[in-house]
């Protein structure tokens, strides 16, 4: 609160009152509701939205306003001053009132200038902060005072730089997205090296187990170490490598930078399997994670062969090969389609468009991306895709995210596809990633863009509800099993 020392209250209301009327503006409250759409191609602007260079440049382009952090509301450029409608006299006199007053208002608690002044951790915990404030897309900071919570952690006292790091977590925690978070040394330089391939891993595939808490294998590829080790899919993962992951806020992401190493170094492993732990030691390896299997089933009760493409995840290729794939399953008299996207995580947003757009015609919808300001960028496809007709089923599960999500309601908007087995997990959000100085003390990673639907749903925390609900406990090379044969309707 401003304390005003002055021999007359009355001359310090007069002023404080004229002093409000000359600072007040206009007020926008930022939303999620279109402001400018694009129509470029989609192999330019997803990968503008999903790499994190690009996703800071682009954001930023559009920085048009000053945005107070600590309540989340775009001040706007006054169309007309009240200053400029004010006679001179009264101008002068409060401006003259506002200089006698300025000394005996309270200065910020940390302001820019103390920077300098700052510790090693204080320094730290304001770029952490920085990093996040630029760039997460609530503006409201989960309805919080976010600029107060930097002057409360900036005014703290740091022994060392856990204690500041630890201060970032509890910071970054408050904002209630377990997918904006802070990063050690050890996972910043993990997730880095995996990006340029200086990594080796077991060959096991993560996702949250049903109840959201666990993360578990959701697959083992063929040959690799887990899998000549003996870990099998729906294995918990307790720890790994002296790192705990079973206080419930574990994600895959997070367990996967512990067991990603350098080729020929050992990582050990205590997994639960049916009540009981189980210890395994396995050796990294070059893995190459086959993301696209295909195979031809009958169903009975239905005429013709049915294909069935398994996705794993998505990247770059994923289009080129699932289209591979389809030609060879049409060419061994496939008239049906199953895409099984049971357990897949996501992956690139480019490779979950590009993917649908094989099934869908030209100019059709398949995603909206909106930024922290509201710019929605909305993508559709370019061209005929190379199927149009063949009676489409998706097989889900509640470990379906993301980009898997992104090509599920795609295909199910447009009436192309008939979506079966159980709603989707709901990752509806994009994060980027940004190293703390240089990369010596970690990174943030920070939800900077959210999905929308073709038809404007917003999946997060929410999922996709299916068309059939069915079993997904058939086996991974056995889709045809969880699936009846009404499923097959033709749209």
């Amino acid at each position: 609160m401003r304390s005003f020392v002055l021999s007359s209250s009355r001359l310090a209301s007069i002023a404080i009152t004229l002093i409000a009327t000359l600072h007040h503006k206009s007020f926008s409250v930022h939303s999620f509701a279109p402001t400018s759409t694009s129509s470029s191609p989609l192999s330019r602007t997803s990968l503008e939205i999903i790499t994190p260079a690009r996703s800071f440049t682009l954001i930023q382009a559009s920085h048009d306003s000053e945005t107070d952090s600590s309540n989340g509301i775009n001040k706007n450029k006054s169309i007309g001053s009240p200053l400029t409608n004010l006679p001179t006299a009264i101008v002068s006199t409060v401006l003259t009132l506002s200089l006698l007053l300025q000394p005996i208002v309270a200065p910020p608690l940390a302001s820019a200038s103390d920077y300098a002044s700052f510790t090693p951790e204080q320094r730290f915990v304001a770029e952490a902060w920085r990093q996040v404030d630029n760039a997460y897309i609530d503006r409201t900071f989960n309805h919080q005072n976010w600029f107060q919570m930097r002057q409360d952690a900036l005014n703290k006292k740091y022994k060392s730089m856990d204690e500041a790091r630890s201060e970032v977590e509890k910071m970054l925690a408050s904002l209630g997205d377990r997918y904006t978070r802070y990063l050690t040394p050890a996972k910043y330089d993990s997730i880095v090296n995996a990006a340029t391939g200086n990594v080796c891993g077991v060959g096991v595939e993560l996702a949250l187990g049903k109840d959201g808490n666990m993360v578990i294998a959701s697959d083992v590829e063929p040959n690799g170490p887990a899998a000549k080790g003996g870990l099998k899919p729906n294995d918990v993962f307790v720890e790994v490598d002296g790192v705990r992951f079973d206080d419930g806020k574990a994600t895959p992401d997070d367990v996967a930078v512990v067991i990603r190493g350098l080729q020929g170094s050992k990582v050990g492993m205590v997994v639960e399997r049916e009540g009981n732990t189980v210890d395994f030691i396995l050796t990294r390896e070059p893995i190459k994670i086959t993301s696209v299997r295909s195979y031809l089933a009958d169903k009975p009760g239905l005429d013709g062969k049915v294909g069935v493409v398994r996705i794993k995840n998505f990247s770059g290729t994923t289009a080129d090969t699932v289209k591979s794939e389809l030609e060879g399953l049409k060419k061994k008299g496939a008239t049906r389609l199953v895409l099984d996207l049971r357990g897949n995580p996501g992956g690139l947003l480019p490779g979950g468009v590009d993917t649908a757009s094989l099934f869908l015609e030209a100019n059709k919808p398949v995603v909206f991306v909106a930024d922290k300001k509201g710019v929605v960028d909305a993508q559709s496809t370019l061209g005929e895709g190379v199927d149009l007709e063949s009676p489409l089923v998706l097989l889900v599960d509640g470990n379906t995210a993301s980009a898997a999500e992104v090509m599920t309601a795609a295909l199910k908007e447009n009436g192309r596809a008939t979506v079966a087995g159980k709603q989707t997990f709901g990752k509806g959000i994009v994060q980027t990633i940004r190293q703390l100085e240089g990369g010596q003390n970690g990174g943030v990673a920070v939800t900077i863009a959210r999905y929308e639907t073709p038809d404007h749903h917003d999946i997060n925390k929410q999922g996709i509800p299916v068309d059939v609900e069915t079993s997904v406990d058939c086996g991974k090379e056995d889709a045809l099993a969880c699936l009846p044969k009404e499923a097959f309707r033709k749209l």
